[in-house]
């Protein structure tokens, strides 16, 4: 939210300074050291944060802690918001605001360039900062792994805060906050309406979460009442729907037959005479966890890569 001046002069001294000094990467001179100073605050910060929590996490899991695991699952699923309202809505709606926009725009600073230091160097903030998170949690998850349940694994408290699915994620509410904030122009207004996009991004995201994977459907034969779902599916599977009964010719009928059966002798009797032979049951393995957040992730960077379209198509002739 800090904004440019004395543009061209700073451009230019700026990068014979890091000539001059070698201190800086090449690739944060001329525009991408001008964009890193202007934001160095917010970056930094996120840096920072990221890595104390990193260090937190490490710690706990070189310790075979359990204790603080959801505290921290519910702090790194806030993660995307956070960035999306702090990092991704001021970006540019702070410069159209005080008028720095039209300012870099009046010092021979091409919009293309300057759209792509700016979106180049906050992703790169934002890909370091989460992929070492996800990282970090993933391995602490790794200890419990074979311990959890079905609701567990495919809960946003584990599904969202490890592999890919955090990273794509928060690039989709950073560069959506960005998107709002160049339409709305005003800072504050843009940080209010992206709170409500990131917010609902993740309820959407976990409405949709179990299609993301191929629903695998097993039968038995053995008879409806010696077997019973909850002993038949895989471990951690998660269920999907109700089990039902399955009859000789392959069709299926609803948990609630023969639900006037008083004793176990005439629900037998019962079941026999509706052909039931055993039971359907629909879960995910949780083997398609991993598959499941690479094909989500891929849904969230297609989007992603669409805002910066917008973005670029717009900027490049309103941007002022």
């Amino acid at each position: 939210m800090s904004s440019l001046t004395s543009t061209s002069t700073t451009t230019g001294s700026a990068a014979a300074g890091s000539k001059g000094t070698g201190q800086l990467p090449r690739f944060l001179k001329g525009m991408p050291w001008l964009v890193w100073r202007q934001h160095r605050t917010v970056f930094l910060t996120v840096l920072g944060v990221s890595a104390l929590a990193v260090a937190c996490i490490v710690f706990q899991r070189s310790q075979l802690h359990i204790a603080g695991y959801t505290h921290v699952s519910t702090g790194l699923r806030l993660v995307p918001i956070l960035l999306g309202v702090l990092l991704g809505a001021p970006l540019f709606a702070g410069d159209l605001e005080n008028g720095t926009a039209k300012l870099v725009v009046t010092q021979s600073v091409d919009r293309t360039r300057w759209l792509t230091a700016k979106l180049a160097l906050t992703a790169l903030v934002v890909v370091v900062s989460t992929v070492a998170l996800s990282a970090a949690f993933g391995w602490w998850w790794d200890l419990y792994k074979a311990e959890v349940t079905a609701t567990e694994w495919i809960s946003e408290s584990t599904f969202n805060t490890t592999g890919p699915v955090p990273v794509a994620l928060a690039l989709f509410s950073v560069f959506g906050g960005v998107a709002i904030g160049v339409l709305l122009r005003r800072t504050l207004v843009a940080m209010a309406v992206t709170l409500g996009f990131t917010v609902a991004v993740q309820l959407v995201w976990s409405h949709f979460l179990l299609s993301l994977g191929d629903v695998v459907t097993l039968t038995t034969g053995n008879g409806a009442v010696d077997e019973y779902p909850a002993l038949i599916v895989p471990t951690g599977a998660y269920r999907v729907g109700e089990a039902s009964y399955i009859t000789g010719d392959g069709s299926l009928l609803g948990r609630d037959t023969c639900a006037e059966a008083q004793t176990s002798q005439a629900l037998e009797l019962c079941l026999k005479k509706a052909d039931v032979v055993g039971w359907s049951v629909d879960h995910l393995p949780m083997s398609q966890m991993n598959g499941m957040q690479w094909f989500g992730a891929s849904i969230l960077l297609a989007l992603t890569a669409v805002v910066t379209v917008f973005l670029f198509f717009w900027g490049r002739k309103r941007l002022t």
